[in-house]
């Protein structure tokens, strides 16, 4: 079923937003039903919708008002607070620096002291490894002499 068209009416706020209520909402207004106004930019040049109540030009605070005094001290309460935060963080990663490269430092040392010892152990393996070749050797080549096959016992 459908519903009969309803005219419109239409009120301004001081914010230059229209809000349109049918004759049926008007008629709500004034029983104990709420009533959810729907709202429109006064001039058509706005798109049809409403700016938000951040969007909206707010009156300026008189510098005198205890209002206009308590939002600025909450907000330099919040600079200094922001300030002290991105101080900290900066102490804390000027700290963290500092511990890396002392880290970086130490196993840098280890990385010398390592490899030395590797050269060490190298030149220690590579020399045994001769010795064994060379007494490996001698032995081979003595073997075709009598005098060798005489001392081993044969």
């Amino acid at each position: 079923m459908s519903r009969p068209s309803q005219p419109k009416l239409t009120t301004a706020d001081n914010h230059g937003v229209s809000v349109i209520q049918s004759q049926a909402h008007a008629a709500a207004a004034s029983s104990s039903l709420q009533q959810v106004p729907q709202l429109v930019p006064a001039t058509p040049a706005g798109g049809g919708k409403a700016l938000p109540p951040s969007k909206m030009k707010k009156q300026p605070a008189d510098k005198d008002s205890e209002e206009y005094r308590l939002r600025r001290e909450r907000n330099n309460l919040a600079v200094k607070k922001s300030r002290m935060r991105s101080k900290q963080k900066a102490m804390d990663t000027q700290q963290r620096v500092n511990e890396l490269k002392e880290e970086n430092e130490r196993l840098e040392a280890k990385i010398k002291l390592l490899s030395k010892e590797l050269s060490v152990l190298k030149d220690l393996f590579l020399e045994h490894a001769h010795n064994l070749a060379d007494n490996a050797q001698a032995p081979a080549s003595d073997a075709s002499s009598p005098a060798v096959k005489n001392a081993s016992g044969q």
